[in-house]
């Protein structure tokens, strides 16, 4: 087992308050006072002003169809993975438990995850597979344990009986700070066939400005947990900085990476994301005019969005709002929004809080109305496959 004790103790060796008071995420803020203490030794620039002129924007409008429920009756479900072989992996945050969902929406459990301590926005998260999962069949998991958040693999074997098909978790990553709230959770293999990991601030906003800390970060790592080569600050999983709660991941057609993460009480974003750049909290929410933290590409008030899930699909970022109840549309050129964001299914699923490609027009969407902030009554939690344009 490939335990990530001397990366983490490194990372962490260098270097609580949490805010009741209004919120757009699943949780609040706090504060306190890290520092920045490191230098990036490298970054990749994002697109110029030139390379993204070239490019094509798609219609500054675009619509969404509801093409069919895939499930329904699910608890908590908060990852989505889909297999290669057709048929998608749900996790369950608050029963830690991972299901198959068929194409005819047949549910199968294979198991639940041992070690997960589910509490407020903490439980069993986000999911992916391995890059190499048509060989080794490994599935990854984000989680809240006793002590920590942590991500761990284990094998899938759907030939043995429901509910024992999952194997003992081999956690290759962990010491990422818990809380009630803002545990992060969304996970996500790159186009470079390494991890990334959103994480939050756990409620102590100190933590998203200390480069030595692993909260409110983007933390980027190879399969087996190590820091990624070519990271931006030495012997350190961490990507980007000055993040309040990040869950949502993903890459456009170019291999570029945005981000989506909850504000407190002004401004939700949606980012470009550049190694080793600081985006900001708790010094800035939203916009700011300090040349010194990365301004967000779109920004939205708390109540209209509080973003979790995002993908990539027809020239857009398409981002699940949990509060805001509805599903975003950001047309995108380069790495700036191309045309205003435009909001589809108000209110008609209740929260929203996965997204996912399924390939060309088409997005897998996942509700989120058993979460403890959401009302059942609104429908059960479902999976919907969506056409989009």
């Amino acid at each position: 087992m490939i335990v990530q004790r001397r990366a983490v103790s490194a990372v962490l060796a260098a270097t609580a308050l949490v805010l009741t008071a209004g919120c757009s995420s699943d949780g609040g803020g706090g504060s306190s006072d890290g520092a920045d203490s490191a230098t990036p030794s490298s970054t990749t620039s994002r697109s110029s002003p030139t390379e993204q002129a070239a490019e094509e924007a798609p219609p500054a409008k675009g619509s969404v169809k509801v093409v069919r429920t895939v499930a329904e009756d699910l608890s908590t479900p908060w990852g989505l993975a889909p297999l290669p072989g057709g048929g998608l992996l749900v996790s369950s945050r608050d029963e830690a438990t991972i299901t198959r969902v068929d194409e005819t929406g047949k549910k199968t459990e294979l198991g639940d995850v041992p070690g997960v301590s589910p509490a407020g926005e903490g439980g069993l998260m986000g999911l992916a597979l391995s890059p190499d999962y048509a060989s080794d069949h490994m599935v990854y998991a984000y989680f809240t344990s006793a002590s920590d958040n942590r991500i761990v693999r284990m094998l899938y074997d759907e030939q043995k009986p429901s509910g024992q098909q999952l194997g003992a978790p081999d956690t290759i990553f962990k010491g990422i700070p818990k809380g009630y709230i803002h545990n992060g959770g969304r996970i996500a293999f790159g186009p470079d066939k390494l991890l990334y990991a959103g994480t939050g601030e756990s409620g102590d906003t100190g933590l998203s400005q200390d480069t030595k800390s692993l909260g409110g970060k983007i933390l980027r790592m190879t399969p087996e947990g190590e820091p990624a080569p070519g990271n931006p600050f030495p012997d350190s999983p961490v990507y980007s900085y000055g993040h309040r709660n990040v869950q949502g991941l993903a890459w456009d057609d170019k291999q570029r990476l945005f981000a989506a993460e909850f504000g407190q009480d002004t401004w939700d974003e949606l980012n470009a994301i550049t190694p080793g750049d600081n985006y900001g909290w708790p010094e800035a929410e939203g916009r700011s005019s300090d040349s010194k933290y990365h301004n967000p590409i779109a920004q939205w008030g708390t109540d209209d969005a509080s973003p979790s899930g995002i993908a990539h699909a027809e020239g857009s970022v398409w981002m699940a709002g949990l509060k805001g109840q509805r599903l975003w549309r950001i047309p995108l050129k380069g790495t700036e929004a191309s045309a205003d964001p435009q909001a589809f299914l108000e209110g008609e699923y209740g929260r929203l809080r996965t997204v996912v490609s399924a390939g060309g027009d088409k997005l897998w969407l996942v509700t989120s109305n058993t979460d403890g902030r959401g009302d059942p009554e609104e429908g059960d939690d479902r999976i919907l496959e969506i056409q989009v344009s």
